[in-house]
């Protein structure tokens, strides 16, 4: 069993093989003290993001990796003066790795003593390999280029032209009151709640599985050949059992590889969520799904595998020839549960947190609602007589589920169309398609037309009759949004925003609210009529942003805050509009790498990220025009914690006008 836990956390390991961060978890800095003319002492300091933390340098073996200082010239150009020493570490045993592992959060700091050998040494280079965790586990290196001196590295790296330095400097801006952004950021229950969400989507996919014509039919097979072959009743409700572990762990097993490509970027969500390619082709492959489910042609892996599965079923016997045959399952169901699985794929990318730990979630939902009934009517074998017959109503199931495929492209298509500001699926055009696409499933149900794969035409079942009443009703609470009769808080943050129309507004700011879309220019606002800033890190695809401002931002005390107590200031990290080729230039970090910025998105990304030690939208900071923070920076909250943030902020803003 150590040894599979082993395999796992070195899995998760090589996230940076595949995807190297714009942003890393952790943005280390370097500073040097003489002490005496030989005698220096240098000190490395890490901020970490929150949730992230970094190992040790003295980590118990065995567990996750050390952190490891290379101080280039060691020996020859100087030397070491004792071990390097480490700022406050936390203690806590791992499960996985089965010892006390010794790591940092929040803040990281490394201090080395050093005596020069050659008293001409002005520059050394030092190397911090290390480990960084949250949901998975990272292998960082950091170069620190340090001047004993105070004169500037020379180095062979790109030297930036004298543009870049002053357009990347004016990105640093000078923060009053930090310290209070130490505490973190209030609210952020979102990715709790949403992977409980994920695994009951995927709990719920599976349950729709069940009543495909590719699983249905096999779970009175299945379960009578373990109940009739085993001699003993004990024996073969073990196997079911067994059987249906294996059918959990086989769909857990399929999340795996999404580890290796869970990037470390800061911005790994914005990546996956906003690039405009990778949402279209989501659209495309929902739409072939769609069409799929619809009979026109039928998704299915080789043969060949669920021949070879179930001959390796018979041969090998036990409890290998059981998960045989739960692959064999897996593999022959797939042209139902495949498309099933495309659309937890989709929803993970849609959803915040960890995308891979999403999907795993989802994943394992779904397998266990796939495995529950083998083991309950292994139980309980006289509930199978209580099963429905097959029958046409499978093909119906299919039907919906293609129409829900084809709403779910559009999303996709419509966060490529926001993010890459073409305007062609406005907010009518978008809920138009969404009307069209349930009235069409509404007519589908009650018998109006139908598709190459269905039956002989027969009476509507209740159930039929029931969803398409549903579909109907949906369809009318659609029209009604878009006629603005009513507000669709349901779909709240899946559709375009409200001021992403086809109508002429005069305002591209949510809610109609005056907002600014750069930050010197909100903040020469805010100075003029002596106002406080709310800062809003959001973006064109964030679901949770839509959400607070349709939801939050709406109520009427806080409208009224955020119109006329307020400079809003919306900056958008995920929008892909190139920048003026003036204003293009490269960012150096403190480590020496380099990042270009040619979009407006890299550009707050960036900002963001160095002025405030997050990545995560939505995330919002309360400012006084001369920059001082009123108050901890707050996320996805509800309206009432909402208000009574805008509220303490207000009252601190007065407080700090009255100071002299």
């Amino acid at each position: 069993m150590r040894v599979l836990a082993i395999l796992f956390a070195i899995l998760f390991n090589f996230g940076s093989v595949f995807g190297q961060s714009e942003d890393n978890p952790a943005i280390w800095s370097h500073s040097v003290e003489k002490i005496s003319e030989t005698e220096y002492e240098l000190t490395f300091k890490g901020i970490i993001q929150e949730g992230w933390h970094v190992y040790s340098q003295y980590t118990a073996e065995g567990g996750s990796l050390p952190s490891e200082f290379t101080f280039e010239g060691a020996g020859e150009d100087y030397e070491l003066i004792g071990g390097t020493e480490e700022s406050e570490t936390i203690k806590e045993y791992s499960e996985i790795f089965e010892v006390e592992e010794t790591f940092f959060k929040g803040e990281a700091i490394f201090t080395q003593k050093i005596k020069l050998l050659r008293p001409e040494v002005s520059q050394i280079s030092v190397n911090l390999f290390y480990q960084i965790c949250k949901e998975v586990c990272i292998p960082m290196d950091e170069f620190f280029q340090i001047s004993l001196d105070g004169s500037a590295f020379i180095t062979e790296t790109k030297n930036l032209d004298e543009a870049s330095v002053a357009l990347g400097e004016s990105l640093k801006i000078d923060l009053q009151n930090r310290e209070v952004l130490s505490q973190g950021a209030l609210g952020n229950s979102a990715s709790k709640s949403n992977l409980w969400m994920i695994f009951g989507l995927g709990f719920l996919g599976g349950l729709i599985a069940l009543l495909t014509p590719c699983v249905f039919p096999m779970i009175p097979l299945t379960v009578s050949f373990f109940t009739k072959r085993s001699q003993q009743r004990s024996k073969g409700i073990f196997n079911a059992i067994q059987y249906g572990f294996f059918i959990v762990l086989i769909y857990f097993l399929l999340s795996l590889p999404f580890h290796l490509f869970d990037s470390v970027d800061s911005q790994i969500l914005n990546t996956i969520a906003t690039n405009i390619w990778l949402n279209i082709l989501f659209f495309i492959i929902f739409v072939f799904f769609a069409f799929s489910f619809f009979g026109y042609y039928e998704l299915t892996l080789p043969s060949s595998w669920a021949n070879k599965m179930d001959a390796a079923s018979h041969k090998v016997g036990g409890g290998l020839g059981i998960f045989f045959m739960a692959l064999t399952l897996a593999i022959v169901s797939f042209s139902c549960t495949g498309p099933i699985l495309g659309g937890l794929l989709g929803s993970t990318t849609l959803a915040e947190g960890n995308v891979a730990i999403n999907l795993s979630a989802g994943m394992v939902g779904f397998g266990l609602a796939l495995a529950l009934p083998f083991a309950l009517f292994a139980l309980f074998p006289a509930w199978l007589n209580s099963l429905p017959k097959s029958g046409g109503w499978m093909t119906t199931v299919k039907v919906v589920l293609g129409f829900l495929e084809l709403a779910l492209a559009f999303k996709f298509l419509s966060n490529a169309d926001l993010v890459g500001n073409w305007g062609i699926l406005k907010r009518e055009i978008f809920l138009g398609v969404w009307i069209v696409l349930f009235v069409l499933l509404a007519l589908y149900l009650f018998g109006a037309f139908r598709f190459p794969h269905d039956g002989p035409k027969q009476k509507l079942s209740v159930p039929r009759k029931i969803v398409g009443l549903f579909s109907a009703a949906f369809s009318i609470y659609l029209i009604l949004g878009l006629a603005n009769i009513t507000h669709l808080r349901f779909l709240s943050g899946f559709p375009p925003p409200d001021f992403y129309s086809l109508q002429q507004t005069d305002s591209e700011c949510p809610l109609g609210l005056d907002c600014y879309k750069d930050f010197d220019e909100g903040l020469a606002v805010a100075k003029e009529q002596n106002k406080p800033i709310l800062l809003d890190f959001t973006g064109w695809a964030c679901v949770n942003c839509r959400k607070m401002e349709e939801n939050v931002w709406s109520q009427a005390s806080i409208y009224r805050m955020l119109k006329d107590d307020y400079v809003l200031i919306s900056l958008y990290v995920d929008d892909r509009k190139e920048l003026p080729t003036d204003e293009q230039f490269d960012f150096k970090y403190d480590s020496g790498r380099i990042k270009s910025i040619e979009t407006i998105g890299q550009k707050w990304g960036t900002f963001q990220t160095i002025n405030f030690n997050a990545a995560s939208q939505p995330y919002y900071v309360l400012l006084s025009p001369n920059l001082e923070i009123l108050n901890e920076a707050v996320q996805y909250v509800d309206a009432e914690v909402y208000e009574e943030w805008l509220k303490s902020g207000l009252e601190n803003y007065q407080l700090s006008m009255n100071r002299p």
